[in-house]
């Protein structure tokens, strides 16, 4: 969850790592080569780092006034619905739409729908010694970017849950049990959970509900 180019405007984080990003990553090839480059303990030894508590504070702040523009060009809106493209990220289509499924079931301030186009965020794909992560650039749009070796060693669908749960606006809390999504990879690799809990839950509808109020306060 993190990447080597890096500018002080965007934010990142991810299931086990994050930094400061600015340009999105090289679409990846399809098919998902059987990469080793990254290792379960690489991605929590960054995890714990003051860099990735940075990032999770910055990329927070990010996605409030994210939250707060969207708000406030249709505050009438029942719920605000994010658009995300897949083109970038072929080999995890099906497993990213189990993940938008998840999310949409769970809560009802907002949705996410796939966009070819005037997408909001976009997924890509790669190898990344540092695993998958999150990144906006705190203007309501950004990208995911799932790394092939660590999607092999967690459960796939926790994975992007999880990234996707950092657009949403839920930042990394990795001491948690495997039944909190934002716990990442600290339960370690049997972990299967992909689903929020109910504190998960209610903070994100509270953030697309209230988050026009919330962002005028930080």
């Amino acid at each position: 969850m993190s990447h080597a180019r890096k500018t002080a405007l965007a934010s990142a984080i991810g299931i086990g790592l994050a930094a400061a990003l600015g340009i999105a990553p090289t679409a990846g090839a399809a098919p998902a080569p059987a990469a080793t480059t990254g290792s379960a303990a690489s991605y929590a030894a960054y995890a714990h780092s003051q860099e990735n508590a940075a990032a999770n504070r910055a990329f927070y702040q990010a996605v409030l006034k994210s939250v707060a523009a969207k708000r406030a060009a249709n505050p009438r809106a029942a719920s605000v619905t994010v658009y995300y493209s897949t083109r970038n990220a072929p080999s995890f289509r099906s497993v990213i739409s189990r993940s938008a499924q998840i999310w949409n079931g769970s809560v009802a301030n907002v949705k996410l729908a796939e966009s070819s186009s005037g997408y909001d965020f976009a997924y890509y794909e790669g190898n990344d010694s540092r695993g998958s992560y999150a990144s906006t650039d705190g203007h309501g749009s950004g990208y995911i970017f799932l790394d092939y070796a660590q999607n092999q060693q967690y459960n796939s669908t926790r994975v992007t849950a999880h990234e996707t749960g950092h657009v949403l606006g839920l930042p990394d809390h990795y001491s948690g049990p495997c039944s909190e999504l934002m716990s990442g990879g600290g339960p370690g690799t049997s972990c299967t959970n992909a689903y929020p809990n109910s504190a998960e839950r209610s903070r994100v509808d509270s953030l697309w509900r209230y988050g026009l109020a919330a962002a005028a306060t930080k």
